[in-house]
């Protein structure tokens, strides 16, 4: 639990991308703090340079302890203002113990500020090991979008293959994470376009597992030289090895 002894302020801070909104309340519940704030480090810093001068020590409390939350709580920090957190299914509860239906962001910060004041129990400490572990959870949430969003387009592909045909999904389907699956499909995109390709055609043109996929280096990988072009160095030292007219000439008793 947090400790409020000594506080002189409890600043609610309802984050936002571009605005927060600050809500500050005394120990007696008296407002003397209620505005947007700008997400800019010296705004920041002037207002809570300001309540520290003119209150003491000031509480700030978040609802939202990374991503758009981080500049704010770095700030206050070193402010030397202290810090916490409000889970959001906590401060939820507490805002339906408060008249009025409609959310908006001067009413969470109203809510956040009298929760700190009067509810420290729902707090929580924001050490710096906290911060980290919100930091990389919200990394791994990033990775399993990505994961969930892969498997999706995965089922979405395997899904059109099986409507138009259910034997190619059965072949392809399962190795679409494979680079010559995906090159097949972007390159020929039908049956028949496959059909008409061949099968040496396709096994000469497919990507190996090493190709980076839909890269240029992939591209240079498939590229074949052409027949005239391996021939070319064979020509070359065929003429060099032959002898010119001088030396023939030069030969001859």
């Amino acid at each position: 639990m947090v400790d409020i002894d000594g506080v002189g302020v409890f600043l609610g801070l309802d984050v936002g991308k571009h605005a927060h909104h600050g809500h500050g309340l005394t120990p007696a519940g008296k407002k003397v703090f209620d505005k947007p704030l700008p997400n800019s480090e010296p705004k920041l810093r002037a207002v809570f340079d300001k309540l520290q001068a003119k209150f003491g020590t000031v509480l700030l409390v978040v609802d939202q302890p990374a991503s758009i939350g981080a500049l704010p709580l770095t700030v206050a920090r070193h402010a030397g203002c202290q810090v916490a957190y409000l889970p959001g299914l906590a401060m939820r509860r507490i805002a339906d113990l408060y008249p009025g239906e409609a959310k908006t962001d001067a009413k969470d910060a109203a809510v956040i500020a009298d929760a700190a004041r009067t509810m420290p129990h729902t707090l929580r400490t924001l050490d710096l090991t906290d911060e980290v572990t919100a930091e990389l959870t919200m990394l791994v949430g990033f990775d399993q979008d990505l994961a969930g969003e892969a498997n999706r387009t995965s089922n979405r592909i395997r899904g059109l293959l099986t409507q138009f045909h259910p034997s190619l999904e059965r072949v392809l389907g399962p190795r679409l994470d494979h680079p010559a699956v995906t090159w097949l499909l972007e390159r020929y995109g039908s049956p028949q376009a496959l059909r008409r390709a061949g099968r040496r055609k396709l096994r000469r043109g497919r990507p190996t597992q090493s190709a980076p996929h839909g890269s240029a280096a992939r591209r240079r990988h498939l590229r074949r030289p052409r027949r005239a072009d391996r021939r070319r160095p064979r020509h070359r030292h065929a003429r060099r090895d032959r002898p010119s007219a001088d030396e023939v000439a030069g030969r001859r008793p």
